[in-house]
């Protein structure tokens, strides 16, 4: 089921002003929780945890090839699971390249400012209005380009980025509902579009 989305969900920190970004897109997953019981770090532990095996490969590569131009990599500071169980999603932890910027009741939002670009992951969590046992889970991610090399990189993980965010979001949401004991019935995965075009990328 396709959902077309331009802007930031409302009430998102990413929508104040309604400031426009050189790149964003949303994807979102629709749960059962009837007993109230999904909280937002829930959410955000599923999401980061649910990175399949080939995701945790893929960002091994992109490391070590992003290093060699002087770009941001994580530093490997002991077990990623603990640190993981630790983690303290408020504002100013870092887990990661995710620095938590800014954290509220429904939203946390992670990202990092390099010389290419800057970039923010938000993880949003709402009560559905046509349905109160439902919750949506949206993710977004806003880019703003600092130069043309930002741009021509972004280009070539973009297709990667989308494919990792609904495969990440898609296991997150299997995993909340199994905690929970519920079917995989009462999930529905919503993919919204991109606010720009491959060709506004790249400055075309």
């Amino acid at each position: 089921m396709v959902k077309i989305k331009t802007s930031p969900p409302e009430g998102s920190i990413l929508n104040i002003n309604h400031r426009k970004f050189d790149y964003f897109d949303s994807y979102q997953g629709t749960l059962c929780d009837a007993d109230n019981n999904l909280t937002l770090v829930d959410a955000a532990k599923a999401f980061i945890s649910s990175r399949p095996g080939w995701v945790r490969k893929l960002f091994i590569l992109r490391n070590l090839t992003v290093s060699l131009f002087g770009l941001k990599t994580p530093r490997r500071t002991g077990n990623s699971q603990d640190q993981l169980e630790n983690f303290k999603y408020e504002k100013g932890y870092k887990l990661g390249l995710f620095k938590v910027h800014e954290r509220t009741e429904h939203e946390i939002i992670l990202g990092e400012d390099d010389k290419h670009l800057n970039f923010r992951a938000s993880l949003f969590i709402e009560r559905r209005h046509d349905n109160p046992q439902l919750k949506n889970l949206i993710v977004s991610t806003a880019v703003d380009f600092n130069n043309l090399f930002g741009r021509l990189y972004f280009l070539a993980v973009m297709p990667f980025h989308k494919l990792i965010v609904q495969t990440t979001l898609g296991g997150a949401i299997k995993e909340l509902e199994k905690r929970n004991g519920l079917s995989t019935n009462n999930v529905v995965v919503k993919i919204d579009n991109s606010q720009v075009h491959s060709s506004k990328v790249i400055g075309l």
